[in-house]
C-alpha cells in the first residue's frame, strides 16, 4: 500500500481545502406577501410562484 514520502505542506493542504467554504444561502423575497424564500421555490407562506398560486397551503 502507498505511503506518502513527505509531509503535506500547509500551502498544499490550503490549496485543497480552499473549495470547502460555506456559501450563504441565496434568497429573495416573495412577490405577492414579503416573505424570505430561496428562488426558483414556492413560497411556502402563501404557496405562490410566478405570480399564481401553485399549492394551497393549511392555515395553522
Amino acid at each position: 500500500m502507498a505511503n506518502p514520502k513527505r509531509r503535506t505542506s500547509k500551502r498544499r493542504r490550503d490549496m485543497r481545502r480552499s473549495h470547502d467554504a460555506i456559501t450563504a444561502v441565496a434568497t429573495s423575497n416573495c412577490s405577492n406577501c414579503g416573505a424570505l424564500v430561496r428562488p426558483h421555490r414556492v413560497c411556502g407562506e402563501c404557496g405562490y410562484y410566478a405570480g399564481r398560486q401553485v399549492v394551497e397551503v393549511a392555515e395553522a
